[in-house]
């Protein structure tokens, strides 16, 4: 008897668990916004950016790899976030960490339709750089180049609840520089 009530405590705490894990993560913000080191990415051509090139815009920053199956899976999810809200306010930036390169990189995106463009940190100074700790790991960054928020882990980015997070996020922070989106 003690065996089947155990079996159906974990059964249930199973089920519980794995249905929190599918409910979305909206990201949780800093009480203060926090001050990011200078960061330099190279684009697929290999010309050199800064996330000061995305100054004066929210910046969702997804630091991944293709051989990281929870990065794989939520990728589609940032393209889509990047169609609904990019813009003159918003960008969705996904920096690949693959040693490979870029070429690895625009052939998944090929594989699953995925168009946003390619970034590459080949020798892991972002993720050093930020203290990054795994993949995928996401920032937020507002238009004054702070990070507003962090989140460790892969998340279902296009879903209502994070596109009406980031809509009230893109309004509050532009309407506090003066940036119009």
């Amino acid at each position: 008897m003690k065996t089947i009530l155990s079996a159906l405590l974990l059964a249930v705490l199973v089920a519980v668990g794995n249905a929190l894990a599918q409910e979305p993560t909206v990201m949780p913000l800093h009480e203060e916004p926090q001050p990011l080191p200078e960061l330099i990415l190279a684009d697929e051509a290999g010309e050199l950016q800064s996330l000061e090139d995305w100054r004066g815009k929210m910046v969702l920053l997804n630091v991944w790899a293709t051989w990281c199956a929870p990065c794989r899976a939520e990728m589609p999810t940032l393209d889509r976030l990047q169609k609904r809200l990019g813009g003159e306010g918003f960008d969705v930036v996904a920096l690949s960490v693959d040693r490979a390169g870029a070429g690895a990189v625009r052939k998944f995106f090929d594989e699953i339709g995925v168009k946003l463009p390619v970034f590459i940190d080949q020798d892991g100074t972002a993720i050093r750089a930020l203290g990054l700790f795994g993949l995928p790991a996401t920032l937020l960054i507002g238009p004054d180049g702070t990070e507003l928020a962090r989140l460790a882990g892969p998340a279902e980015w296009d879903t209502p609840e994070m596109v009406s997070f980031f809509e009230g996020i893109i309004v509050r922070e532009l309407d506090q520089t003066g940036e119009r989106r």
